[in-house]
């Protein structure tokens, strides 16, 4: 349930951009949410209409975009996607890797008028 928390932090974020930057509506949300970020899109789709009721962010759209997970393997440099529940190399079968990306959650883009 703590994407009604983060769906509540998208607007704060959107209400400070509208105060600093001196619009009053938005038209559109766009957020990167990245595969093992551990936020539920379908949640946040859920709570936003709720969030932003009585904000300028009332009525505008919401795009949810999926950054998949990418992995670097530090034994031989392959970077890319690896199979679900596989914690080695697909290149070496080194164990030495780490996520690049797939972490992300961030408001990546707003639509204003």
């Amino acid at each position: 349930m703590h994407e009604l928390a983060l769906t509540e932090g998208i607007i704060a974020i959107v209400e400070q951009e509208g105060k600093k930057n001196g619009f009053s509506r938005v038209l559109e949300i766009t957020l990167k949410v990245g595969e093992f970020s551990g936020v539920i899109p379908e949640c946040l789709r859920e709570f936003f209409p709720i969030a932003s009721r009585g904000t300028a962010a009332e009525g505008a759209a919401l795009r949810i975009e999926t950054v998949p997970a990418a992995f670097r393997c530090e034994g031989c440099g392959f970077e890319g996607p690896l199979p679900r529940h596989t914690a080695c190399c697909p290149v070496c079968g080194g164990e030495a890797i780490r996520m690049i990306s797939g972490r992300e959650f961030f408001v990546e883009n707003l639509k204003v008028e």
